[in-house]
């Protein structure tokens, strides 16, 4: 298999490294609620492959509730920011250079693999044949994807427009056609479940996150640079108190 794609993807996103880990957002509790549940895999004391991890927002969630990681990403800089952010004397974590569509893991070793914002990066087909060799019996495998909830606040659905209209590689709410990624068509679901929650979060820290993206980072550097401050003056003349309250909601599915 072809992986120069995927090497290439891991160094478009190292040069927003920086920006993917200050500004991302977490995953609320009731998503790790409810993963427990569908699942029927106790997070603590589990053995859990974080595809796709980046700077470990998803593994240090897990960590956090007991689990056992195997952090997987193409990008080194990305895993060098998840290892510095681990916790000293917690040999939880291990950092692995490499993409979900040939992981260097030994048959049924993982209780859960867990790709958070990633898997629509890899081959469908491929990363979940490996997910399937990787998982023992019982195991389950799980997607997750933060979305903003632009039709829940005009504010929300006039920035991504914005977006839509300046970048010609955007792809989200904005975009008639945008969906969630068609994870669910790729193995046995078990279940599948929208989980709305509300982050609070300050005006620069968003464009952080909005600097992390593909889109973004794809763009001439002066192009995303004008695009973020058009976005600051709209925002700052919105909320001059600098802090925004964005519906947000969870995709996750869930499968064996």
């Amino acid at each position: 298999m072809n992986i120069g794609p995927i090497r290439g993807l891991g160094r478009m996103f190292e040069r927003v490294a920086d920006a993917y880990d200050a500004g991302r957002p977490h995953y609320p509790d009731e998503m790790y609620r409810a993963l427990t549940e569908v699942t029927g895999v106790d997070l603590d004391g589990a053995t859990t492959v974080d595809v796709g991890a980046g700077t470990g927002i998803m593994t240090r969630a897990l960590r956090a509730r007991g689990s056992h990681v195997i952090a997987v990403d193409p990008g080194a800089e990305m895993l060098a920011r998840l290892v510095s952010r681990s916790e000293s004397g917690t040999p939880s974590v291990a950092a692995v250079l490499a993409d979900g569509n040939a992981l260097p893991l030994g048959d049924g070793v993982a209780d859960l693999v867990t790709y958070a914002q990633s898997w629509h990066w890899l081959d469908p087909v491929a990363s979940i044949a490996e997910a399937r060799r990787v998982l023992r019996p019982e195991g389950a495998i799980v997607g997750c994807w933060n979305f903003n909830h632009a039709a829940q606040a005009e504010w929300l659905a006039a920035y991504e427009a914005r977006l839509a209209e300046a970048v010609p590689s955007y792809y989200g709410p904005a975009v008639e056609q945008w969906s969630a990624p068609p994870i669910a068509s790729a193995f046995e679901v078990i279940e599948e479940r929208w989980i709305p929650w509300t982050r609070l979060v300050g005006i620069e820290d968003f464009l952080l996150d909005l600097r992390s993206h593909s889109y973004m980072a794809a763009l001439p550097p002066e192009v995303a640079d004008d695009l973020v401050e058009r976005q600051r003056v709209e925002l700052r003349g919105e909320f001059p108190e600098g802090v925004l309250s964005v519906p947000m909601r969870v995709y996750l599915a869930v499968g064996r």
